[in-house]
């Protein structure tokens, strides 16, 4: 038996090989190189998983799209959870985090608010929904500044993106900064003043496939100044 010592994808044979005879050499050379290229291909499969999750990414991103019809089914706490650890993972100005989230699976409440929200109708047949806030009293600058409405709308696009990951259909809706909206989403939802609601995303399976939009247009891009 020939002693052998793997080293990276290739298979070494030790010096003990020049005591074998030319027969027992070629006899085992085909396993040898069965072994070399065996390893190679699974390095190989690594390298194109690697490449194949860095593409699903940015497949996620240009597959996101706007869904407004849902089917019944409930969305599952594990798949709710994930979009609001997707949502805090965004970034935020001083890493102040200044907002907060209200998951509704409460008919009642999913009712009243697309009730009191003009374009957010779909609320009443989706599943679920996640509100949105921003925290003025977590803000940079306090109620005063405007920060965490940036901040807010990064952890939007996160929570977006995390639902179309889980095939899941969502869609934006705008509460600020419409003062009218605003003090309706404040009542159903009883928030204390400091707490701002920022949007509403209405959650569920999708009714029906959908398409993303095609949205990148060239002459929006300028190269070093205008």
């Amino acid at each position: 038996e020939i002693p052998l010592r793997l080293v990276g994808s290739e298979m070494c044979i030790r010096d003990s090989i020049k005591t074998m005879n030319v027969n027992t050499i070629f006899k085992l050379l085909p396993a040898v190189v069965l072994s070399v290229i065996t390893m190679e291909n699974c390095q190989n499969m690594d390298k194109n998983e690697n490449t194949k999750e860095e593409k699903n990414a940015i497949e996620i991103i240009m597959a996101r799209k706007s869904v407004r019809s849902y089917t019944s089914r409930p969305v599952e706490k594990e798949k709710v959870d994930i979009m609001l650890k997707a949502a805090m993972a965004a970034p935020s100005a001083v890493n102040k985090q200044p907002w907060a989230f209200i998951v509704i699976d409460d008919r009642d409440v999913l009712n009243k608010l697309a009730e009191v929200l003009p374009y957010a109708k779909m609320t009443a047949e989706a599943p679920m929904a996640i509100v949105v806030c921003g925290d003025l009293a977590k803000s940079l600058n306090g109620e005063f500044g405007k920060y965490w409405m940036l901040d807010c709308s990064a952890a939007s696009e996160n929570l977006l993106l995390a639902a179309e990951a889980l095939e899941l259909g969502a869609v934006w809706t705008a509460i600020y900064p419409e003062e009218q909206r605003i003090e309706n989403v404040r009542k159903v939802l009883s928030l204390p003043e400091h707490i701002v609601p920022f949007n509403l995303i209405p959650i569920g399976y999708p009714q029906r496939n959908e398409e993303a939009k095609d949205k990148f247009k060239q002459e929006n891009i300028h190269y070093n100044q205008w």
